[in-house]
């Protein structure tokens, strides 16, 4: 099943929540974008903590909201869990309470929320952990502490909201994992119940290991929804591009069906498919290639002249503009950046090459 979200919410004069999407059958959807998107507003409308002007919300076909026929239910109701981003444990509660503090809401008798509490700290490696108060816990324990909290009463769905933006570069991968196997799992066995789960990210990365469902939003809008690989295969527009973690992106002056010309760097490309409506020219700084200095100047080829270099725990990254750029009036060329492998020993080269199938083709 899935969940089918269809709502308006205004946020101020200028702001104006709208959406209209629904994720895959048993899927988790990733969402991207920047600060002020609208990402966290759309978490909480779902789950019940906000309620939006108009519109529908579904879980697996259970209505949640419908303000066409009045229907509001309260987050308890909607059995939606949601991880928030500082996790918000109950700071006066111990690990077991914490855990048992939902099932104890509902009315569950106090041994019987002591038992499966325990059971959810087995789980998530807690053992040891069911006196301690959240202060003194580490921020992995924490996340724990809240995952089994969220989850002690089988939600229908999971909505995550930046989750790992509190831990620290080691942490946070063994979190993704540990959250990987998680949704990998859902809905196989008595411990897990969600079949569906949406993640709120600013990390690329992150969405990309995690949901094979990508959307990104801005402005209260989604603009583009479809699959991890085909959002970052063809982003189709440039601020997606950009949150997709593309560094080179230049407007363009269209030249032909399949040939345009990079402004900001100086530089006549072909492309793999036609232009029409295109404003500029995207490729990731990994799909440069080296050209052999032993072959002649080619289509689509720059030569390099370096900029800046610096140098990261895996990969050598440089900055250079096209020596060859085509002098632009009123155009001050930019840099461009190409990274590669440290374990290729490459020698920069005296040209690059901007593979036609790489060029994202994109519209303002």
């Amino acid at each position: 099943m899935s969940i089918t979200v269809k709502i308006t919410k205004k946020l101020s004069r200028a702001f104006t929540l709208t959406l209209d999407f629904e994720t895959g059958k048993d899927s988790c959807l990733g969402i991207l974008g920047p600060s002020g998107s609208g990402k966290s507003m759309t978490l909480k409308c779902i789950a019940g903590i906000e309620t939006p002007d108009e519109g529908f919300i579904a879980v697996d076909g259970r209505v949640l909201f419908d303000s066409s026929k009045k229907i509001n239910l309260s987050p308890q109701e909607r059995r939606v869990g949601y991880l928030f981003q500082n996790y918000a444990l109950f700071p006066r509660m111990t690990v077991l309470e914490n855990i048992a503090a939902p099932m104890a809401a509902r009315g569950l008798a106090a041994e019987d929320c002591r038992r499966e509490a325990a059971l959810w700290i087995s789980r998530f490696g807690l053992t040891g952990m069911e006196n301690h108060y959240p202060r003194q816990l580490s921020g992995g324990q924490q996340q724990r502490t809240a995952l089994a909290r969220m989850l002690v009463c089988k939600p229908s769905a999971a909505l995550f909201d930046e989750p790992f933006s509190a831990l620290d570069s080691t942490l946070r991968e063994y979190m993704q994992l540990q959250l990987q196997e998680l949704l990998r799992d859902k809905g196989d066995g008595d411990a897990i119940s969600f079949r569906n789960a949406i993640l709120v990210t600013h990390n690329r990365d992150e969405v990309y290991r995690l949901c094979p469902e990508l959307a990104v939003m801005a402005s209260g809008a989604m603009l583009i929804k479809d699959t991890s690989d085909k959002v970052f295969q063809n982003p189709r527009f440039v601020n997606v591009a950009r949150l997709t973690g593309c560094k080179n992106i230049s407007p363009v002056r269209l030249l032909g069906d399949k040939e345009l010309f990079a402004l900001d760097w100086g530089l006549r490309l072909r492309t793999a498919k036609p232009v029409d409506g295109v404003t500029h020219i995207g490729i990731r700084a990994h799909d440069l290639i080296p050209v052999d200095e032993n072959s002649a100047p080619g289509f689509n080829e720059a030569r390099v002249a370096v900029s800046k270099r610096s140098s990261e725990p895996f990969e050598e990254v440089v900055l250079f503009t096209n020596a060859d750029a085509e002098d632009l009036p009123g155009q001050h060329q930019k840099e461009i950046w190409w990274k590669y492998s440290k374990y290729l020993k490459q020698q920069i080269p005296k040209r690059l090459f901007f593979p036609p199938e790489s060029l994202l083709l994109l519209k303002e």
